[in-house]
Protein backbone atom coordinates (compact mmCIF):
# COMPACT_ATOMS: atom_id res chain seq x y z
CA UNK A 1 0.00 0.00 0.00
CA UNK A 2 1.44 3.30 -0.79
CA UNK A 3 0.46 6.91 0.84
CA UNK A 4 1.24 10.05 -1.13
CA UNK A 5 1.17 13.31 0.60
CA UNK A 6 1.66 16.87 -0.34
CA UNK A 7 5.60 18.65 -0.52
CA UNK A 8 5.47 20.76 2.67
CA UNK A 9 6.60 24.53 2.37
CA UNK A 10 9.70 25.59 1.74
CA UNK A 11 11.80 27.59 3.68
CA UNK A 12 12.61 31.30 3.21
CA UNK A 13 16.37 32.11 1.35
CA UNK A 14 16.58 34.83 4.26
CA UNK A 15 16.36 32.07 6.61
CA UNK A 16 18.21 29.22 5.00
CA UNK A 17 21.51 31.35 4.52
CA UNK A 18 21.43 31.94 8.34
CA UNK A 19 20.37 28.18 9.38
CA UNK A 20 23.35 27.06 7.38
CA UNK A 21 25.74 29.01 9.69
CA UNK A 22 24.48 27.11 12.50
CA UNK A 23 26.76 23.98 13.67
CA UNK A 24 24.56 21.19 15.10
CA UNK A 25 27.27 20.85 17.84
CA UNK A 26 26.78 24.19 18.95
CA UNK A 27 23.13 23.50 19.17
CA UNK A 28 24.16 20.63 21.20
CA UNK A 29 25.42 22.82 23.79
CA UNK A 30 22.11 23.74 24.98
CA UNK A 31 19.59 21.06 23.19
CA UNK A 32 19.51 17.58 24.39
CA UNK A 33 16.55 16.31 21.75
CA UNK A 34 16.02 16.29 18.04
CA UNK A 35 19.55 14.85 17.35
CA UNK A 36 19.74 11.82 15.20
CA UNK A 37 21.60 8.94 15.80
CA UNK A 38 25.62 9.64 15.87
CA UNK A 39 25.63 5.86 13.44
CA UNK A 40 24.38 8.08 10.62
CA UNK A 41 27.40 9.81 9.57
CA UNK A 42 28.25 12.33 6.59
CA UNK A 43 29.65 10.62 3.72
CA UNK A 44 31.30 13.42 2.14
CA UNK A 45 33.74 16.00 3.38
CA UNK A 46 33.55 19.60 5.03
CA UNK A 47 29.49 19.61 4.44
CA UNK A 48 26.84 21.53 5.97
CA UNK A 49 23.29 21.56 4.63
CA UNK A 50 19.93 23.14 5.98
CA UNK A 51 16.51 22.59 4.59
CA UNK A 52 13.22 21.50 4.87
CA UNK A 53 12.56 17.64 5.25
CA UNK A 54 10.66 15.61 2.63
CA UNK A 55 10.31 12.40 4.33
CA UNK A 56 9.55 9.11 2.90
CA UNK A 57 9.37 5.87 4.82
CA UNK A 58 10.64 2.93 2.61
CA UNK A 59 10.09 -0.55 4.06
CA UNK A 60 12.42 -3.61 3.40
CA UNK A 61 13.56 -4.24 -0.09
CA UNK A 62 11.27 -1.97 -2.13
CA UNK A 63 12.88 1.32 -2.75
CA UNK A 64 9.65 2.30 -5.54
CA UNK A 65 8.64 5.24 -3.13
CA UNK A 66 12.47 6.75 -3.15
CA UNK A 67 11.84 6.42 -7.08
CA UNK A 68 8.74 8.69 -7.03
CA UNK A 69 10.26 10.68 -4.48
CA UNK A 70 12.74 12.08 -6.67
CA UNK A 71 9.69 12.96 -8.99
CA UNK A 72 8.52 15.09 -6.42
CA UNK A 73 11.21 17.19 -4.57
CA UNK A 74 12.16 20.87 -4.96
CA UNK A 75 15.74 22.68 -4.97
CA UNK A 76 16.85 22.96 -1.34
CA UNK A 77 14.92 20.07 -0.09
CA UNK A 78 16.38 17.63 2.63
CA UNK A 79 15.44 13.80 1.36
CA UNK A 80 15.26 12.21 4.75
CA UNK A 81 14.44 8.14 3.99
CA UNK A 82 13.18 5.79 7.41
CA UNK A 83 14.08 2.83 6.26
CA UNK A 84 12.08 1.06 9.15
CA UNK A 85 14.83 -0.73 10.50
CA UNK A 86 16.55 -2.50 7.36
CA UNK A 87 20.53 -1.86 7.28
CA UNK A 88 20.94 -4.35 4.55
CA UNK A 89 19.99 -3.23 1.01
CA UNK A 90 20.86 0.09 -0.09
CA UNK A 91 18.35 2.61 -1.37
CA UNK A 92 20.71 4.89 -2.38
CA UNK A 93 22.77 4.39 -5.18
CA UNK A 94 24.60 6.21 -7.86
CA UNK A 95 22.04 7.16 -10.45
CA UNK A 96 19.63 7.91 -7.55
CA UNK A 97 22.82 10.46 -6.33
CA UNK A 98 22.43 12.26 -9.80
CA UNK A 99 19.21 12.48 -10.08
CA UNK A 100 19.74 14.17 -6.78
CA UNK A 101 22.40 16.18 -7.79
CA UNK A 102 19.89 17.21 -11.17
CA UNK A 103 17.01 18.16 -8.83
CA UNK A 104 19.93 20.64 -6.75
CA UNK A 105 18.83 18.80 -3.45
CA UNK A 106 20.00 19.77 -0.09
CA UNK A 107 20.98 16.59 1.11
CA UNK A 108 19.94 13.04 2.07
CA UNK A 109 19.48 11.06 5.15
CA UNK A 110 19.29 7.54 4.91
CA UNK A 111 18.56 5.78 8.52
CA UNK A 112 20.18 2.83 6.74
CA UNK A 113 22.56 1.94 4.06
CA UNK A 114 23.71 3.18 0.89
CA UNK A 115 25.82 2.08 -2.18
CA UNK A 116 28.19 3.35 -5.05
CA UNK A 117 29.66 5.77 -2.28
CA UNK A 118 32.47 6.77 -5.17
CA UNK A 119 29.92 7.88 -7.46
CA UNK A 120 27.96 9.86 -4.66
CA UNK A 121 31.32 11.70 -3.86
CA UNK A 122 32.09 12.29 -7.63
CA UNK A 123 28.58 13.81 -7.89
CA UNK A 124 29.20 15.57 -4.27
CA UNK A 125 25.99 14.95 -3.18
CA UNK A 126 25.67 15.58 0.89
CA UNK A 127 24.82 12.21 1.96
CA UNK A 128 23.98 10.61 5.60
CA UNK A 129 23.99 6.83 6.33
CA UNK A 130 24.54 3.86 8.74
CA UNK A 131 26.56 3.00 5.84
CA UNK A 132 27.72 0.99 2.92
CA UNK A 133 26.21 -2.36 1.40
CA UNK A 134 26.32 -4.20 -1.97
CA UNK A 135 22.81 -5.19 -2.18
CA UNK A 136 20.35 -2.74 -3.25
CA UNK A 137 15.96 -2.64 -2.93
CA UNK A 138 14.20 -3.24 -5.98
CA UNK A 139 11.67 -1.47 -7.64
CA UNK A 140 8.66 -4.05 -6.89
CA UNK A 141 5.60 -1.78 -6.38
CA UNK A 142 4.47 -3.06 -2.75
CA UNK A 143 4.56 -0.08 -0.70
CA UNK A 144 5.55 2.91 0.96
CA UNK A 145 4.33 6.72 1.90
CA UNK A 146 5.52 9.79 1.10
CA UNK A 147 5.66 13.16 3.19
CA UNK A 148 4.80 11.49 6.59
CA UNK A 149 6.01 11.44 9.87
CA UNK A 150 8.83 9.09 9.93
CA UNK A 151 11.78 8.33 12.27
CA UNK A 152 15.54 8.63 11.30
CA UNK A 153 18.35 7.82 13.78
CA UNK A 154 16.16 7.65 16.67
CA UNK A 155 14.61 11.23 15.56
CA UNK A 156 10.86 11.68 14.84
CA UNK A 157 10.89 13.65 10.99
CA UNK A 158 8.22 15.50 10.36
CA UNK A 159 7.37 16.61 6.33
CA UNK A 160 8.84 20.53 6.94
CA UNK A 161 10.88 20.16 9.77
CA UNK A 162 14.17 21.94 9.34
CA UNK A 163 17.03 19.74 9.38
CA UNK A 164 20.72 21.33 9.94
CA UNK A 165 23.56 18.34 9.15
CA UNK A 166 27.04 18.37 9.20
CA UNK A 167 29.99 16.56 9.62
CA UNK A 168 29.49 15.99 13.47
CA UNK A 169 25.21 15.04 13.00
CA UNK A 170 21.78 15.77 11.97
CA UNK A 171 19.52 17.63 14.15
CA UNK A 172 15.90 18.28 13.52
CA UNK A 173 14.11 21.10 14.42
CA UNK A 174 10.49 22.63 14.73
CA UNK A 175 10.05 25.12 12.00
CA UNK A 176 8.89 27.44 14.89
CA UNK A 177 11.88 27.28 17.22
CA UNK A 178 14.54 26.63 13.77
CA UNK A 179 15.44 30.52 13.63
CA UNK A 180 15.84 31.07 17.19
CA UNK A 181 18.08 28.33 17.89
CA UNK A 182 20.10 29.24 14.61
CA UNK A 183 20.70 32.95 15.56
CA UNK A 184 21.61 31.59 19.57
CA UNK A 185 24.10 29.22 18.04
CA UNK A 186 25.47 31.64 15.79
CA UNK A 187 26.11 34.06 18.62
CA UNK A 188 27.79 31.15 20.61
CA UNK A 189 30.17 30.69 17.51
CA UNK A 190 30.91 34.13 17.13
CA UNK A 191 31.80 34.26 21.18
CA UNK A 192 34.49 32.00 20.83
CA UNK A 193 35.91 33.91 18.27
CA UNK A 194 36.47 36.38 20.86
CA UNK A 195 37.72 33.38 23.00
CA UNK A 196 40.34 32.00 21.13
CA UNK A 197 42.07 35.89 21.26
CA UNK A 198 42.35 35.79 24.70
CA UNK A 199 43.85 31.85 24.82
CA UNK A 200 46.19 33.58 22.19
CA UNK A 201 46.79 36.56 24.77
CA UNK A 202 47.73 34.03 27.49
CA UNK A 203 44.28 33.42 29.64
CA UNK A 204 43.77 30.09 30.63
CA UNK A 205 40.47 28.53 29.06
CA UNK A 206 38.14 27.31 32.38
CA UNK A 207 38.53 31.18 33.37
CA UNK A 208 37.47 32.18 30.24
CA UNK A 209 34.65 29.57 30.10
CA UNK A 210 33.63 29.97 34.28
CA UNK A 211 35.04 26.80 35.37
CA UNK A 212 37.44 27.91 37.76
CA UNK A 213 34.66 30.45 39.39
CA UNK A 214 31.63 27.25 39.38
CA UNK A 215 34.73 24.67 41.56
CA UNK A 216 35.64 27.61 43.93
CA UNK A 217 32.29 27.97 44.26
CA UNK A 218 31.69 24.47 44.48
CA UNK A 219 34.77 23.90 46.84
CA UNK A 220 34.12 26.83 49.08
CA UNK A 221 30.78 25.07 49.93
CA UNK A 222 32.60 21.43 50.61
CA UNK A 223 34.19 23.01 53.10
CA UNK A 224 31.54 24.88 55.21
CA UNK A 225 30.49 21.03 55.90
Amino acid sequence: MFTLNPLPPQLDRKLLDKLVRAEPATIGHFRNWGFMDPAIRAMIPNVRIAGPAVTVRAPGIDGTIVGYALGQVRPGDVLVIDRCGDHRHAAFGGLVAYACKTAKLAGVIIDGVATDIGEVRQYNVPLWCRGLSAVTTKRIGLGGEFCVPVTCGGANVNPGDVIIADECGVVVLDPKDAEAAAERAIGMQDAEIKSRARLDAGEKLPDISGATKMLQEALAKQNQK
